[in-house]
């Protein structure tokens, strides 16, 4: 709940209506049921080490953790040779073999919900333990909740029950929805009004603002004021807000980081300041939103022209970040593909479930008529859309791994995964997808002393492989990938990720896998026929 001595945000209003409406609020962790340590000094042995900045593997390495922090780390031989004994590190009170595996840094998802709103039909997100066990099962160590829909004081009280590694959850991130935008709960109308409400919720302990947009002078003065208070910010360039203010002009009054793509065509404009849109468009009807989304790259300045490289500039003199979410529209492409992926029957929550199903009022759920044309449009939305980001990249721009899981059949976790494969997919080497998914993100949210790396000194979140994971990206789905053993001539289903390391608290990954497995299949328990289809074994 809300500190009595302020006036709720959004999100706690929300959570209010709702329950005056007989809806049930979202319960917080209040334990940790999964995880040992920290310890007071821990060796992983033998590792070969993808150290998150873009550098080549390199191994055996022992890495030492003291009090959850990365204390050593040494070579102790070349490969396919006999260890050096006499370089070894001293022994720990916890141990992990590392030969023949990869550690990586933890992950970070740089756009993600720890709950989606209420749904009247379908009723709330699961509970909040099936989120967080997902994220950690998928290495995710690190997340930015980008405008919590339960409220400020929901989730400081979860941020710091994951701080002290009392809850099994990655390291939580608070971004504040700013009200400001008439489709949604809008209760800022001043700039007086948007400077106080900002200075109230620094002072509340919020990490950042997730902006949806807003009137120019409001949105101008708000972000002057976040940078006056030290928060970040992140902006969805919503598209009741878009033809007054794009994501270059955003960029240019101090905003962060672009979230998704919107605001990034109309920069690109040169023939026009409005999309064009349908004269029967209703942007309330979320086919009519997502469909003509569809097209907007299209309408915009050619990839290598004069404006698309001025435009890819500015950007770049800005040190601006795009965090793309280009996972979470991937069903546009092939809603067959997503409604059929193998996790679906083992880890979809009932009432998720049903909410991706098409019906009116559910945001994300907008295939009353998805067709064959939504899709090849979508695909060439993508081409231009990855073309952008791949080349901001490789000038030198930032670009972070977000998923926005939790609407449109990505799961938690799940989806921050497919979000690697499509950075791949846009044309970055996979170690260039590591970098997107560690270090570039720490530099995002201000924490790249403290993670992002595995370096000395930083806290030891740490992802231990089985397999090396830049060789598949499928590999690291909780699924696993699909592989025939030639010997035997069966499917077998291979996974990388053997081992989440959060603040030196190690987490068995079959072990959180396996706990939501049975949350899932007890929201189904009354229900069994409704859920997905199993998938190839």
């Amino acid at each position: 709940m809300a500190d009595d001595a302020f006036e709720p945000d959004a999100g706690e209003e929300l959570t209010a209506q709702r329950a005056q409406q007989g809806m049930p609020p979202l319960q917080p962790a209040t334990g940790r049921d999964r995880g040992v340590g920290p310890f007071a000094r821990m060796v992983l042995r033998g590792a070969t080490v993808i150290d998150g900045t873009g550098a080549p593997p390199i191994g055996p390495i022992d890495i030492v953790v003291e009090h959850g922090r990365i204390a050593e780390m040494r070579k102790v031989g070349v490969p396919k040779a006999t260890i050096k004994a006499e370089r070894r590190p001293a022994a720990g009170d916890h141990e992990i073999d590392c030969h023949g595996r990869f550690v990586t840094p933890g992950f970070i998802d740089c756009h993600a919900h720890a709950g989606v709103p209420y749904h009247w039909v379908h009723g709330w997100v699961p509970p909040v333990d099936y989120v967080y066990k997902l994220w950690l099962a998928h290495g995710v160590t690190t997340v930015r909740e980008m405008g919590s829909f339960n409220g400020l004081g929901w989730m400081l009280q979860q941020r710091a029950l994951a701080e002290e590694n009392a809850i099994a959850a990655p390291r939580l991130l608070s971004y504040v929805y700013f009200p400001a935008v008439n489709d949604m709960l809008k209760t800022i109308h001043t700039t007086d009004q948007a400077r106080a409400w900002l200075r109230r919720i620094k002072e509340r302990g919020a990490d950042g603002v997730k902006f949806f947009g807003a009137p120019p002078a409001l949105m101008q003065a708000a972000l002057d004021e976040c940078r006056r208070l030290g928060l970040r910010s992140g902006c969805h360039h919503a598209q009741m807000a878009v033809t007054r203010m794009n994501a270059l002009t955003s960029a240019g009054w101090g905003l962060s980081s672009a979230e998704h793509y919107y605001g990034l065509p109309e920069a690109l404009f040169d023939d026009r300041i409005v999309q064009n849109y349908p004269t029967d468009y209703d942007y309330s009807d979320e086919y009519f939103r997502f469909a003509y989304a569809g097209q907007s790259f299209r309408q915009a300045a050619e990839p290598g022209s004069a404006r698309w490289n001025e435009v890819l500039e500015k950007f770049l003199a800005l040190d601006f970040t795009f965090v793309p979410t280009f996972t979470i529209y991937d069903a546009n492409r092939d809603l067959m593909r997503a409604r059929q992926a193998d996790w679906h029957h083992d880890y979809a929550w009932k009432s998720m479930w049903d909410f991706f199903q098409p019906g009116r009022g559910a945001h994300g759920s907008y295939w009353f008529r998805w067709s064959t044309t939504n899709e090849i449009e979508w695909k060439e939305n993508y081409r231009l859309w990855m073309q952008f980001i791949n080349e901001y990249k490789n000038r030198g721009g930032r670009v972070c791994t977000g998923s926005d899981s939790g609407f449109i059949f990505q799961l938690f976790g799940f989806g921050y995964i497919r979000e690697l494969e499509l950075l791949q997919e846009a044309g970055f080497h996979p170690l260039e997808v590591i970098r997107a998914s560690t270090s570039q993100g720490a530099d995002l949210v201000g924490l790249s002393d403290e993670i992002g790396s595995v370096e000395v000194g930083k806290r030891a979140d740490l992802l231990v492989h089985d397999h090396n994971p830049l060789s598949d990206f499928k590999l690291l789905y909780g699924t696993g990938a699909m592989r025939l053993n030639d010997d035997t001539r069966q499917v077998e289903w291979h996974r990388a990720l053997r081992h989440t390391i959060k603040a030196g608290v190690v987490y068995d990954v079959d072990e959180l896998l396996a706990d939501v497995r049975a949350l899932v299949a007890q929201s189904y328990a009354d229900a069994p026929e409704h859920r997905p289809g199993a998938r190839l074994t």
